[in-house]
């Protein structure tokens, strides 16, 4: 049993009329794997969302590393250690792969504009490291073939690798990940999840991934916690979930 590293404390967020989420409390441990299952409009993006601060909620609060939020902004988030992927991808698709997951090096540039324009000095040994990382993580990846090509170009399921290798180059504390198996094939799928297992091993990278393939948060979760119209009904290992009439009763639609 590791630390807890992210609390969730009855938070509740609302658009207008809509309860997207109603008093969900529950925890992160520090490198685990931890999923974020339930139906459609159970909630889950919605959670995700006020993690990394993109969305506020009226109740509630998050504590990470520690430190007590009623709210936090998207770049305080990221400065934090916190990063992310989407469910629809999210690159830049003129660009090539290797310049996408530069990109994700943002905040951990210190020179100026004007340093970096010149390229001299401390401008120059600081890019010449991050190249040095990205390239680490595309050789992780293995997307070492395809490092020069526009992200527009490449198959949906190398996108998603590519997207993958933009949140790591954060070097973060905690990794969300929205959906990453989603339109993929069977081995696309086993490629993802071998890389997200990798990803908590090698890096030590403690995550938070929403997803629908039942099989997959079931060999690849630590901890399931489940949401239900906005609401928790369910927290547990593998084994407790797949036995619990309440989560059963919510796919199959017998509870409401």
């Amino acid at each position: 049993m590791s630390e807890v590293i992210l609390s969730v404390e009855g938070v509740s967020l609302s658009f207008g009329g809509v309860k997207a989420l109603q008093d969900v409390s529950f925890d992160v441990r520090s490198k685990e794997v931890r999923a974020i299952i339930g139906p459609n409009g159970a909630g889950k993006s919605s959670m995700l969302n006020v993690l990394n601060g993109v969305y506020h909620p009226q109740k509630g609060k998050i504590t990470f590393k520690g430190k007590t939020f009623p709210d936090m902004d998207s770049h305080e988030a990221a400065a934090l250690g916190i990063a992310r992927t989407f469910q629809n991808i999210a690159l830049f698709k003129g660009m090539t792969v290797l310049d996408n997951i530069l990109t994700g090096r943002n905040l951990k540039m210190r020179c100026n504009i004007f340093q970096q324009a010149l390229w001299l000095g401390a401008a120059k040994r600081e890019e010449l490291e991050h190249r040095r990382a990205v390239e680490q993580i595309i050789d992780f990846l293995e997307i070492q073939h395809i490092r020069r090509t526009p992200v527009g170009r490449l198959p949906y399921g190398l996108q998603k690798r590519v997207e993958l290798g933009r949140a790591l180059a954060a070097e973060p504390e905690l990794l969300l990940l929205d959906e990453p198996m989603a339109g993929m094939n069977l081995e696309e799928k086993q490629d993802m999840c071998r890389f997200i297992l990798d990803v908590n091993d090698h890096f030590g990278t403690t995550l938070v991934l929403i997803e629908h393939d039942m099989g997959v948060v079931m060999d690849i979760s630590d901890r399931v916690v489940v949401l239900d119209y906005g609401r928790k009904i369910a927290d547990g290992v593998p084994g407790e979930i797949k036995g619990n009439q309440k989560v059963i009763d919510a796919y199959l639609g017998v509870a409401h």
